[in-house]
């Protein structure tokens, strides 16, 4: 049974996630640092309503920064039961993969992208790395609005 998956770009390679986890794709314009927040994290985005942590993934992905364009997104993404915003270079693609096509990534890959790449897939003529959502967010809470907080 194929899933669907949403494509990201970060630098010149394509990501997935499974659409499922995926709630919304918003364009991204700046984010309200935070004190003491690690350096992957943009800051705190307020969408339709709601304060959302941003993790940048070219910082993550130990990446040079860019200046954003109309492009940049953020992958709003469902873990647990909290929100978290992913910061891409661009997300405007969704493909359908079946479980099947995913494979373990050579080992190169894995280590050298910290776990990051949980497994990769070649739908058509594209390779498409799937994330670990889990460790790109990093182990550590991300930081949350206070309780009361719009």
């Amino acid at each position: 049974m194929t899933a669907l998956h949403v494509v990201f770009k970060v630098g010149d390679v394509e990501y997935v996630l499974p659409a499922s986890e995926v709630v919304e794709l918003e364009s991204f314009t700046q984010a309200t640092r935070i004190p003491g927040a690690p350096p992957y994290v943009a800051g705190l985005v307020q969408i339709r309503g709601k304060v959302i942590a941003v993790v940048d993934l070219r910082a993550r992905f130990g990446l040079p920064a860019v200046d954003r364009t109309l492009d940049s997104r953020v992958i709003v993404v469902r873990h647990q039961d909290r929100l978290v915003g992913l910061l891409a270079d661009s997300a405007r693609d969704v493909v359908k993969i079946s479980p099947d096509e995913f494979r373990r990534p050579p080992e190169v890959v894995t280590e050298e992208t910290d776990g990051f790449v949980d497994s990769i897939a070649q739908p058509g003529k594209r390779l498409v790395m799937k994330v670990d959502f889990a460790k790109v967010i990093g182990r550590q809470e991300l930081p949350t609005a206070p309780k009361g907080a719009p």
